[in-house]
């Protein structure tokens, strides 16, 4: 089955979720005619495609995303085996594990060369994240009779980005079958063969496979094209200062393998973790979103592990607590009530929160066991628009589900806003395409900007975006505003504002909200392609570290 004629028969809806998959799918209509010019970044030689359609409540804006016109790639080399690459050394208690890791040799050649763009090497993991200690798999579809598949963790190292923990093992290709989607849900769901498994060690050095977000890079032989594989190893039983979580929910609810995600015309119902993600060559959001907040938090040295979405809903409840501050990164629109029940109840038992993000916890989500598998949490579950017609949970006349429907976390009968977590929710009437704006100043005496020197109507420039949050009447006493930033809604020339805020709960756990997605740019000079300028910025930066301070992070020195 002809992929790329899947994915070109199908159609796109006309809303704020219209907006963002017309984003996303330019984009990887694009990928399928890139090439890789000789400073290694990627040409268009394809033109963007229209979208049409038509549902309410959402306008649709067509804005090119210029931006997303390069995947920034570059360099690659080989490496030492899975079992043995890594350089043990023996920690003290006192030392912290991520100040180590980072003091060893980086290497840059995990980023991609020659991308694949037409399904040529693609594949996923069998979790989204392992344990140490725990075995994770990997399945791989090639067109290349043999593949070299090669592991890496994402951090700072000097500067590489990453590290090679696993060199690359060469494995026989296998052309794997592809789904057809299920009726009535539109599911898509793999059924291949394992192509390689791995074991995390799990001996008493952390940085022994740290905790961290890895990226398994994979090479045809033949072809020489080039894909990923993400994953996140966690270490559960550590009490680092900070627990940063993945927001695979979110990567997953836009992935358009196979022709559908929850965002495609007609929509996926259902979307499933046993495919490869489409975008960014198989990373999805990781390198747009994540990526510069773990460079900087790796760089400056702060004991941080790592962990999805998955994780805060099946374990939060026990894991967070082991934890200072509990940090949301970037794009995280989908979670689930357990997560919410699990992230809050940190918060009342004094665990801070931060939110380097906007339109967190938006859209509820359930999760289901693989249909194929039967493994748990394999399968997410939201009807969003049509949740109140077609959500099985709305139809089956209990009204003691009714709070698990799949609709957006503020409506009934939900009815659970996301600024009371927040303290800031975005901002749905303005929803008409992306935000490019400044953050401002609006509270200079704040903590949050102690020793940056700002003052009332300091910008912050090209930070605010591409959605925003703003304060509505939901959130907890005393919420403040130390951002409220003016911007331009699209489709009318009103003026609209997004707010980042901070309240001390009752338990005196801190929460901040950046309300915006772009903050994270503001940490780091890394951007995949020409996504956007070094938007590097001083005071985000060190206003980043007084919230981690705050929050009783130290860091240290790599």
């Amino acid at each position: 089955m002809d992929l790329t004629r899947i994915r070109a028969g199908t159609s796109i809806c006309n809303h704020r979720e219209t907006f963002k998959s017309y984003m996303r799918n330019a984009k990887s209509q694009i990928q399928t005619g890139w090439t890789l010019d000789n400073n290694f970044c990627v040409s268009s030689k394809s033109k963007r495609q229209s979208v049409a359609g038509n549902i309410p409540r959402r306008s649709f804006l067509i804005a090119g995303l210029g931006a997303a016109a390069g995947f920034w790639a570059c360099g690659g080399s080989n490496g030492s085996s899975a079992s043995g690459s890594h350089t043990s050394s023996s920690l003290t208690a006192a030392q912290n594990p991520i100040v180590e890791e980072n003091k060893k040799t980086g290497d840059p050649s995990w980023k991609l060369t020659n991308a694949a763009t037409n399904h040529e090497i693609e594949g996923y993991a069998s979790a989204t994240s392992v344990n140490r200690g725990e075995t994770i798999e990997f399945f791989v579809n090639t067109s290349d009779t043999s593949y070299t598949l090669a592991i890496y963790r994402m951090g700072w190292y000097g500067g590489a980005g990453g590290r090679l923990l696993a060199s690359p093992v060469t494995l026989n290709g296998v052309q794997q079958p592809i789904p057809t989607p299920a009726p009535d849900t539109n599911l898509i769901e793999c059924q291949w063969q394992s192509s390689y498994q791995v074991t995390v060690p799990n001996t008493t050095d952390p940085t022994d496979w740290a905790s961290g977000v890895y990226l398994v890079k994979l090479t045809g032989l033949t072809s020489g094209k080039q894909a990923y594989i993400i994953f996140v190893v966690r270490d559960d039983g550590r009490k680092s200062d900070l627990l940063f979580q993945s927001s695979v929910n979110t990567y997953q609810a836009y992935n358009d393998w196979g022709g559908f995600s929850l965002y495609t015309n007609p929509p996926a119902y259902e979307v499933s973790f046993n495919r490869p993600y489409h975008s960014w060559y198989g990373s999805q959001d990781f390198l747009r979103f994540e990526y510069n907040m773990i460079r900087f938090l790796e760089r400056e040295g702060y004991d941080v592990t790592y962990c999805t979405d998955v994780d805060t809903h099946q374990n939060g409840d026990t894991l967070l607590l082991l934890h200072k501050a509990f940090l949301v990164v970037g794009h995280d629109e989908y979670w689930s009530w357990q997560m919410r029940d699990n992230v809050e109840g940190a918060r009342d038992k004094g665990i801070n929160l931060g939110f380097f993000a906007a339109n967190t916890s938006y859209w509820q989500i359930r999760y289901a066991s693989s249909q194929i598998t039967g493994d748990p949490n394999r399968t997410i579950i939201c009807y969003k628009y049509a949740a109140m017609t077609k959500d099985p949970y709305a139809l089956d006349g209990d009204p003691n589900n009714d709070y698990l429907i799949t609709t957006q976390f503020r409506l009934a009968p939900v009815n659970r806003p996301e600024d009371q977590m927040c303290g800031a929710m975005f901002n749905e009437a303005a929803d008409t395409g992306v935000i490019d704006g400044d953050m401002i100043v609006t509270d200079p005496s704040s903590w949050v900007f102690n020793n940056t020197n700002v003052q009332n109507g300091t910008h912050l420039p090209g930070l605010l975006g591409y959605e925003v949050d703003q304060m509505f009447a939901n959130v907890p006493a005393g919420v403040a505003s130390i951002c409220h930033s003016p911007y331009t809604d699209p489709s009318n020339g009103q003026t609209e504002y997004g707010d980042m805020t901070v309240y001390q709960a009752s338990s005196s756990a801190m929460v901040v909200n950046t309300g915006s997605m772009r903050w994270n740019w503001g940490l780091d000079s890394f951007t995949p392609g020409t996504l956007h300028p070094d938007l590097t910025n001083p005071i985000a930066q060190q206003a980043t570290r007084n919230v981690l301070s705050k929050f009783g992070a130290t860091p240290g020195t790599p």
